[in-house]
């Protein structure tokens, strides 16, 4: 699939776009623009209560509920990679009353490491705006020297040690398992990945030394690096982190080609009217600015952000371009 057909004009889009003058009326008129967009706004979430995934899409249904929509509620389709979400998504109303909070990753990274993905994110998806960011951290635990300090001498000593070089990860083709397969693949080091069903059950093989090495979100490992069982050595955003100020980032470190971060994003059916996409762009946009909400994610480890659906279509196409040859390279599958 090449990695610009997000970009690429939609007929049945555009057709629908033609249509929609009276969503660009709602959008032009000062009247319209203090009136809810939607009456109820279908917030989809492919991740179970409770998560991560799922905290961020409540958070936007309390921020977006009584401003873009009168009211705005979570709808759970956990499992299947995307599949069950991206299918109800499908068969909603395509009046901008339905929309995904999904990881980039759907877009990203399942078209390579699925083989029946399902659906086609440059066909079924049109992006809307960015969610939420969340930078990765690499740690080490108990079976890594207390003399690995630093990025180039975990490596050294992986080389140095390759039956104890196992790299851990929340799951075959995560993000998390992309980034340690990218600092390792041009360092001739024979490492072994072990993949585990979520961050939690990684960070415990970390802890009993049945692992070496994990990358995780930040706050997975926050509380263990506070209570000194595990050393985070590297973080993965473009500068360093303010949940972990105190620790150099890969850039930092000389891997300027490390800057990788799990996000989610909003994503509407290709059928929805362009007016109405970018009208809950912009909704979203109004909603991080508030600084309640800004707080909400940091005690998640994350950052709120937004985005216009152009620039997240070409954020889109540019990962596809880093994914899809390490992952073709790799040999990497999720099925």
């Amino acid at each position: 699939m090449p990695a610009d057909r997000l970009l690429q004009p939609n007929p049945r889009r555009d057709f629908l776009r033609a249509g929609s003058a009276a969503v660009a009326a709602m959008l032009a008129g000062t009247s319209a623009r203090a009136q809810p967009a939607v009456e109820t706004l279908h917030i989809l979430s492919g991740a179970a209560p409770g998560s991560t995934p799922d905290i961020v899409a409540r958070r936007f249904a309390e921020q977006l509920s009584g401003r873009h929509a009168q009211r705005a509620v979570v709808d759970n389709r956990p499992g299947a990679a995307g599949r069950i979400a991206v299918n109800a998504l499908k068969l909603a109303p395509a009046d901008g009353s339905t929309v995904w909070l999904a990881s980039g990753s759907i877009a990203t990274v399942n078209p390579y490491v699925h083989a029946r993905l399902g659906y086609d994110p440059a066909v079924d998806l049109q992006p809307v705006s960015l969610a939420a960011e969340m930078p990765l951290a690499l740690a080490v635990g108990p079976a890594v020297p207390q003399s690995v300090g630093n990025v180039r001498e975990l490596v050294d000593w992986m080389r140095r040690n390759p039956a104890l070089a196992n790299v851990g990860s929340p799951g075959v083709g995560s993000v998390p398992h992309l980034l340690e397969a990218l600092l390792l693949r041009e360092a001739d080091v024979a490492w072994q990945h072990v993949s585990y069903p979520g961050g939690a059950p990684a960070v415990m093989a970390l802890l009993g030394g049945q692992i070496a090495v994990v990358a995780l979100p930040e706050a997975v490992l926050s509380q263990h690096r506070k209570a000194g069982k595990l050393r985070v050595l590297a973080t993965s955003g473009p500068r360093r982190s303010g949940y972990m100020p105190d620790v150099p980032s890969f850039v930092e470190q000389g891997r300027p080609d490390l800057v990788v971060q799990e996000w989610l994003a909003f994503f509407m059916h290709s059928r929805v009217p362009a007016p109405m996409v970018e009208a809950t762009a912009q909704a979203v946009r109004v909603a991080v600015a508030r600084p309640e909400l800004a707080a909400a994610f940091a005690d998640l480890g994350m950052v709120a952000a937004a985005s216009t659906p152009a620039a997240l279509s070409a954020r889109i196409a540019a990962e596809q371009r880093v994914w899809e040859p390490l992952i073709r390279v790799a040999g990497i599958r999720a099925d």
